[in-house]
Order: structure tokens, then sequence, then C-alpha cells
């Protein structure tokens, strides 16, 4: 009879353990993909939400090269793609937090080239994160007015990212402010709009009408709220998102999912 009910606590321990990091949680978070499987060409959303991300062309996962977990998405071609539908809190946000981290394969390449876009009915930056067309940074915009950073490296404006480096990027935006991000320490603070342009559109990972840009891309988290600096840090340290089992042996979601191959 004791072992029956060892075996049944066992249980309960490992299934809470299981079912705990079955869904990563947080306040106002709308869409975590950790992007280590796709499953038939469509990516798991694991906020448990549903809103899974389609592979529609040329778009990869990797297992060669990841910052966390078994993989990573992998854009290498000009016409990879990967679309999330619109869903009510995407559709909505305003202030919002894009944190990623991101390792490009190849740098500039003459062309303004995408790495994500949330558009909305005439807009598509809401935001848009682009590469400059000559030089290895980051375009991340608003609309209306197009307002934003301009090209926008590692340690501000004008500087520029090695290839094959991973680095996280992080772009808060709270009310007429984006606070952009480079391995949680705050480059830049730039004025956008209040209020942007919103409404029922996709998000997009790659090509949109513009070209892909050349990148892999790890741990992609979308806030509808504006996050504060030690979260930023938090979520790039792994660790905002505390996982208990039932046991009360506290973890957490980033030393789980680096652990977890």
């Amino acid at each position: 009879m004791k072992i029956v009910v060892y075996l049944s606590v066992l249980f309960i321990l490992v299934g809470g353990l299981f079912s705990a990091n079955a869904a990563v949680k947080d306040k106002g978070l709308i869409l975590y993909f950790g992007f280590d499987k796709e499953d038939g060409g469509k990516i798991e959303d694991e906020t448990g939400g549903g809103n899974h991300a389609n592979i529609v062309g040329k778009a990869d996962i990797s297992t060669d090269e990841k910052k966390y977990g078994r993989g990573s998405l992998e854009i290498r071609d000009a016409a990879a793609d990967v679309q999330v539908d619109s869903f009510k809190e995407l559709e909505d946000y305003q202030d919002n937090s894009f944190l990623f981290w991101l390792n490009f394969i190849s740098a500039h390449n003459g062309a303004w080239s995408q790495i994500i876009a949330k558009k909305a009915p005439g807009s598509d930056r809401s935001p848009g994160i682009w590469i400059c067309p000559n030089s290895l940074n980051i375009h991340w915009r608003f609309n209306p007015g197009n307002q934003g950073t301009g090209c926008a490296g590692p340690t501000g404006e004008g500087s520029l990212f090695e290839l094959k480096q991973w680095y996280h990027v992080a772009g808060i935006k709270k009310d007429g402010s984006l606070h952009f991000y480079i391995d949680g320490e705050e480059q830049i603070k730039i004025g956008v709009p209040a209020n942007h342009a919103q409404g029922s559109e996709k998000l997009y990972i790659g090509k949109t009408t513009y070209r892909a840009a050349t990148f892999y891309i790890d741990d992609l988290y979308v806030y509808d709220r504006a996050l504060d600096a030690d979260e930023v840090k938090s979520v790039m340290n792994g660790d905002l998102l505390p996982v208990e089992p039932t046991d009360k042996l506290a973890t957490s979601w980033g030393q789980i999912k680096s652990n977890r191959d």
C-alpha cells in the first residue's frame, strides 16, 4: 500500500512539473515562441493562447543554431515568411513590448529587409522592424508619422551588429516613447506616436512586401503592455517567468528550457 501511495505522490509531482511548463504565463504576455520545433508547418504559441505561427514559405527550424532549447527559427531565404493570424489582443495594444534573441547570418543587402512586422489596416508599422539597406542595424518604426529608430545597433544609432553573434533585442513602447534595448541595456529612447495604427492584421516574421532579412531568431515574447528595465533583463535571462511545481522546488522557465534537450 505504501508503494502505491509513494508512486501516486511521485506521479503528482512529475505531472505538476510538466503541466507547469506547458504554458508560459506573465501579465500581458500575448505570444511566446520558443522555436524548438514545428509540426506540419505550425509553430506553437507557448502561452497556451492557441495563436500559433504558420510557416508560409521557406523558413525552417534550425537545431544547429539556438540560444535556448532545441532550436531557433532560421530565416535565410529572402522569401522566408512566418505569419500569426490576427486576434483581439494583437489588434488592440498601444503600449507593447517585443523581445527576442537575434543572430544575423549575413549582412545588409542593399534593400530594406524585414525582421518583424505587425500590420494594421493601411500600415505596416505597428511596429515594423527592418535592417537598413546599407548597414547592419535596426530600423524600428511606428505609424502614423513613421517614427522610431533610424539605423540602431548595439550601442545606439549608427553602431553595427556583428555576424554570427547572439544579441538580445527589446523594443518597449510606452505612451509616446520607444525604448530600444540591446543585451538588457537601454541604448535609445525616442519619440513615437502615443496612439499608433492598429486593427485586424497579421504579425509577420521575415518577408512582407519587403524581402526578409537573413537571421536566426529565438524566444520571441510579445506583450500588450510596456515592460520596465528590470523585466527586460529578466526576460533576457530566462527567469522572469517562474515555474513552481507542486513540490514547491522553485525553478525558472529559462532553466527548464535550457535543460530540456
